[in-house]
C-alpha cells in the first residue's frame, strides 16, 4: 500500500495523469450515505480526476462490514492506485473493519468528534439515521414540502397559494420546477410555481391570484441563446423554441420583474443547487436541515 502512495504522489503532477487515471472511490455509511457522499464529493471536486464511484448504505452489521472490505481489497488489488474511502460510521467495529481494509480511508465523524469534544466539554452519544432518519422532527414538514411542491407545479392551481413560502415565476425551461422541487427535498420550503407562456406576452402582467402574494413571489430569467438551446431538445423547429420567440418572452418577463419590483436571479450558469440557495439567501428564508 505504501509503495501504490508513493507511486500516486509521483504520478499526480505528470500531464497524462488527469487524463488517464481513473480512481475508484467508496462513499460508506451504516446509514444513508448521503452525509459521505456529499462531503466526498465536495472535497473530489477539488481535483481534476475521473472518479468511479461506489455508494454503500446501511453497514450495520460486522458481515457488511467485511463484505464492503472485500470490495476494497478487491479494488485495491486490480488497480494501480489504492481507492478512495470516504465514511461516516458511527458503530465502532464497523468502522475498524473499514479503517484496516487496503484503502485510503478518510472517517468524516471521528474528523469532528474528537476536537468537538474537547471544545464543547461534552462525550459525543454517536447513534445511527440521527443525521437522516424520521424520527427528525423537521420530517414530517419536509414531506409536506415536497408533496405542496408537487401539487402546485407549473401553475397547476393558484387555489393554495396561502400555504406557498415562495412562488416562483418565468418562462417556460428556465429552471422552475427543478428549482421548486429542490427547495422543497433539501431545505422544507413550500414552493409553488408558475410559467409565463407565449400567450401572455402581449400584455404581460401578474395574475391577480398571484398580485395577492406578491411578497412570496421570485423570478428566474435566463439568456434566450441557452433557452433556445435546452426548448430545441424538447420542440425543435417551432415558434416555441425559436431564437426570436426566446429573446422576446425573456425581454418581457424582465421588463415585468422590474415593473413589479419582482427579485429575481439569472438561471444561465448556475447549478439547481446554486439557484436555490441564491434565492433562499436573497429571500431571507431560514435553511431547515434534515
Amino acid at each position: 500500500m505504501l509503495a501504490k502512495s508513493q507511486k500516486l504522489i509521483t504520478n499526480a503532477y505528470s500531464p497524462l495523469y488527469k487524463e488517464h487515471i481513473l480512481r475508484k472511490v467508496f462513499y460508506i455509511s451504516d446509514g444513508t450515505a448521503i452525509t459521505a457522499e456529499v462531503l466526498g464529493h465536495a472535497v473530489l471536486s477539488q481535483f481534476a480526476v475521473k472518479f468511479d464511484q461506489i455508494t454503500v448504505p446501511f453497514v450495520e452489521t460486522l458481515e457488511k462490514a467485511h463484505d464492503v472490505a472485500c470490495q476494497i481489497n478487491k479494488a485495491n488489488d486490480d488497480d494501480e492506485h489504492s481507492p478512495l474511502v470516504f465514511h461516516s460510521i458511527v458503530d465502532e467495529d464497523i468502522r475498524d473493519i473499514i479503517n484496516k481494509s487496503n484503502c485510503m480511508a478518510h472517517d468524516f465523524l471521528n474528523t469532528f468528534v474528537a476536537p468537538l469534544e474537547k471544545q464543547l466539554g461534552l462525550k459525543a452519544e454517536p447513534m445511527t439515521h440521527r443525521t437522516h432518519g424520521i424520527a427528525n422532527n423537521a420530517y414530517a414538514a419536509r414531506i409536506d414540502a415536497i408533496n405542496y411542491s408537487l401539487d402546485n407545479d407549473d401553475g397547476i392551481s393558484l387555489k393554495n397559494l396561502d400555504d406557498a413560502e415562495i412562488i416562483l415565476v418565468g418562462v417556460s425551461r428556465c429552471g422552475k420546477t427543478p428549482s421548486s422541487l429542490y427547495l422543497a427535498m433539501q431545505f422544507g420550503i413550500a414552493t409553488a410555481n408558475y410559467p409565463f407562456i407565449s400567450q401572455d406576452m402581449d400584455s404581460l402582467e401578474l395574475p391577480k391570484e398571484l398580485k395577492k402574494h406578491k411578497h412570496k413571489i421570485f423570478g428566474l430569467t435566463i439568456d434566450p441563446n441557452r433557452l433556445h438551446d435546452i426548448r430545441t431538445q424538447r420542440r425543435a423547429n417551432s415558434q416555441y423554441s425559436s431564437l426570436r420567440q426566446c429573446r422576446l418572452e425573456v425581454k418581457d418577463v424582465e421588463m415585468l420583474y422590474r415593473r413589479e419590483r419582482i427579485p429575481f436571479i439569472d438561471t444561465t450558469k448556475h447549478s439547481v443547487e446554486e439557484i436555490t440557495a441564491k434565492i433562499i439567501d436573497i429571500t431571507g428564508h431560514k435553511r431547515k436541515m434534515f
